[in-house]
């Protein structure tokens, strides 16, 4: 198990940007593909963006598509979600997630999540 960390949520303007930091702990980094997922009020949990472990491949829902970037540190333990041109509908509890597999549909640990809010 990998215990994960974010932080980085608020509340920002449609147009605007934000970046999101996950700290991860408990296993080798750099083994671990990692992923951010989100989640709105009455939704079902969606993919975002997952990233391998070394960091040389990565993979983006088309709706987030050139708006934002992942990107990770295995020095440092953390992977990072940059969001620019934020809308309103990406308002969200974003999760980041762990796991070997980074093809997995099912990530193997969490973190608890923090909250986006885009006002229009």
């Amino acid at each position: 198990q990998v215990r994960l960390v974010e932080s980085g949520g608020g509340l920002v303007q449609a147009g605007g940007s934000l970046r999101l930091s996950c700290a991860a702990s408990g296993r080798t980094f750099s083994n671990y593909a990692m992923g951010w997922f989100r989640q709105a009020p009455g939704k079902e949990r969606e993919f975002v963006v997952a990233i391998s472990g070394s960091g040389g491949s990565t993979r983006y829902a088309d709706s987030v598509k050139g708006r934002f970037t992942i990107s990770r540190a295995n020095a440092k333990n953390t992977v990072y979600l940059q969001m620019n041109s934020l809308k309103p509908e990406d308002t969200a509890v974003y999760y980041c997630a762990a796991d070997r597999n980074y093809y997995s549909t099912v990530y193997a640990s969490w973190g608890q999540g923090t909250q986006v809010t885009v006002s229009s």
